[in-house]
């Protein structure tokens, strides 16, 4: 899913297209994206972009009729830059965005659609869809602390809850606590004041980091290849890999449809956290250190 580098990314691209153009037409490909009765999606067209905010993990693009469309992309969502009037063949096209300059074509792979799109009457009304977490870039240290505690949770649920953190999902949380250099599992009242430093300054400066990146290839293409793995990531979708710190495989845990990515060595004291299916296949020889687990390896 698209996290707040990436969606920032997007807003940056789309502000060099869109912003002070009008919306010529909209061409949906699949009725079940736009989830909202009121406004009708015709009450857009031919109006001009007035502004594009990130709400979360969602796009929003204010118009000069004082209307918001919210696109929320999801997992498999992504934008494209096509040449005016780009055709929608194939299942995956959803929809597209007809500007002077370019059509901004929604696709999303795979057979499930969970992308969507809300028009809102105005500004009061779009804010009833953000989950209301806070953005990291403006809170302090304390603020960032009170939020992250108010209840118990470990790390990796508290970092990617959108009710308490703005626009932080599987993939960089994996990339902040490596930074941070603690455990996902970790319990937010368990951190002690040097722990909560670290955390804070990672989380800001690794989504800094990346905000950068991705706004830098923005900046001469429309970003057409977003994606949760990325080759300069330090752990995420990098299990089996070399932690770029120590040198250590990277390890997983798995869960539904998601897996956590960390490094042993240098974020769990050199205990391998437990896998929930493959421990309950292996119980007892579910290796417990890095030691254990190469020895399982060598069997």
């Amino acid at each position: 899913m698209p996290e707040l580098p990436d969606i920032t990314a997007y807003l940056s691209a789309l502000e060099a297209r869109v912003i002070g153009q009008p919306l010529e037409r909209i061409r949906l490909a699949n009725a079940f994206l736009l989830r909202t009765v009121q406004p009708q999606i015709e009450a857009i067209e031919g109006h001009t972009v007035r502004s594009l905010r990130r709400i979360g993990k969602r796009i929003a693009i204010e118009f000069d009729n004082g209307i918001w469309m919210v696109l929320h992309l999801m997992i498999s969502g992504r934008l494209h830059w096509r040449p005016v009037g780009a055709k929608l063949g194939g299942r995956n096209n959803l929809a597209a965005f007809d500007f002077p300059n370019g059509s901004l074509v929604l696709t999303e792979a795979g057979a499930k659609r969970r992308a969507s799109l809300h028009l809102f009457r105005n500004e009061a009304e779009m804010q009833s869809i953000d989950p209301g977490g806070v953005d990291v870039f403006a809170i302090d240290l304390n603020e960032f602390r009170a939020v992250l505690t108010a209840e118990n949770r470990t790390l990796k649920r508290a970092l990617t809850d959108p009710r308490i953190l703005s626009g932080i999902g599987n993939a960089y949380s994996d990339e902040i606590l490596h930074a941070a250099q603690l455990s996902p599992i970790l319990q937010t009242h368990k951190l002690t004041p040097k722990e909560w430093e670290r955390l804070f300054t990672a989380t800001r400066e690794t989504l800094q980091l990346w905000v950068d990146r991705l706004k830098e290839e923005s900046s001469k293409d429309f970003p057409e290849k977003v994606t949760a793995f990325r080759k300069d990531m330090a752990v995420h979708g990098r299990f089996g890999q070399p932690c770029p710190r120590c040198g250590q495989q990277v390890q997983r845990v798995r869960y539904a449809d998601n897996e956590t990515n960390y490094c042993a060595q240098c974020q769990t004291g050199g205990k391998v956290l437990a896998d929930r299916s493959l421990s309950r296949l292996l119980g007892k020889d579910w290796p417990r250190t890095l030691d254990e687990l190469e020895a399982l390896k060598r069997k």
